[in-house]
């Protein structure tokens, strides 16, 4: 049942769509864990502690409750852990060390309205490079559709006046690319080894170097309350059902069918930064909407490829 309803469009669709709530919340509540754990926004060290503590606990939930569903302990075979390995640092190390530290220095939303770069980085990556699929017309018209939404979205920031920064904005689209590397690695890996059990151990052990790292270098939190490791806990979640639906999601289809739901990101961390952060003088309703369309239409231009594809063969 679980494979049919992903290989379903409407199985895609809310799959895609939840995992992007999902993340589209995580921006925000970094930067309200930030506060509650005492992290300033030069502390480094402390930044990437937190952020390995989200990922190895995130790594113990996917196994732990993929070994349940499975009625058997999730673990790599002998061949699957250079993949593993190679996820942990393209997925979790070196794509959140940079998110983590560019958003110390962005706005919340900023977060979710750079991550959809990802998207050109995967299709060109999985087209031109490891040619995992063609690079259409149609494809790169949806894409640009759907970033003409992240401009669009992108507007609220008029008026801020802080501009450009690479170490906060630069860092968030290296970010973006690393992410991209490792949407395309996942799929040609979860052909030879089980996703959720390549998306548990990579998180797990990606985490558990980070909080290594972040301890030798001096990191540290220090909780105001209870509610900080609620928080933490809900981030460690987010990653865990979010990236372990992408991971079956890319193992099934194209990466450009899938990739091309993270447009949908922005929209929902724009929301929820206003919702949760209190960025809402931020927030324009009207481009939010059109934002929103053009979103759609870019994700539906890239999706009925497939549709003609299948009625046809």
């Amino acid at each position: 049942m679980k494979q049919k309803f992903l290989d379903r469009g409407l199985g895609v669709f809310c799959a895609a769509m939840a995992a992007n709530l999902l993340w589209g919340s995580a921006a925000a509540c970094i930067k309200l864990g930030y506060g509650l754990f005492q992290i300033p926004e030069d502390a480094v060290m402390s930044q990437i502690l937190f952020a390995g503590m989200r990922f190895a606990m995130a790594g113990l939930m996917t196994i732990l409750f993929g070994s349940l569903l499975n009625r058997k302990l999730l673990f790599p075979g002998k061949t699957s852990w250079k993949m593993v390995f190679i996820l942990a640092m393209t997925q979790t190390v070196i794509q959140y060390t940079f998110f983590y530290m560019g958003l110390s220095k962005a706005p919340g939303f900023m977060g979710s309205v750079t991550s959809p770069s990802s998207v050109f980085f995967a299709v060109l990556l999985s087209s031109l490079v490891l040619h995992q699929e063609n690079l259409s017309l149609r494809k790169i018209l949806g894409c640009l559709i759907g970033f003409a939404g992240i401009i669009v979205i992108n507007l609220n920031r008029v008026g801020e006046g802080s501009g450009f920064r690479m170490d906060g904005e630069g860092l968030l689209i290296l970010s973006a690319f690393s992410y991209a590397c490792s949407s395309v690695l996942i799929k040609r890996f979860s052909q030879r080894e089980n996703p959720v059990t390549l998306s548990g151990w990579q998180f797990a052990i990606g985490g558990s170097v980070m909080i290594l790292v972040s301890l030798l270098a001096g990191g540290s939190l220090h909780p105001v309350s209870q509610g900080a490791w609620i928080l933490l806990l809900y981030l460690a979640f987010v990653s865990s059902a979010a990236y372990t639906l992408w991971s079956l999601l890319l193992q099934r289809h194209p990466v450009s069918r899938i990739t091309v739901y993270s447009f949908a990101n922005p929209v929902f961390g724009v929301f929820l930064s206003a919702l949760i952060l209190g960025e809402g003088d931020q927030l324009n309703l009207p481009y939010c909407i059109l934002a929103l369309l053009l979103v759609g239409i870019g994700i539906w231009t890239v999706n009925s490829e497939a549709g003609v594809k299948q009625s046809k063969s």
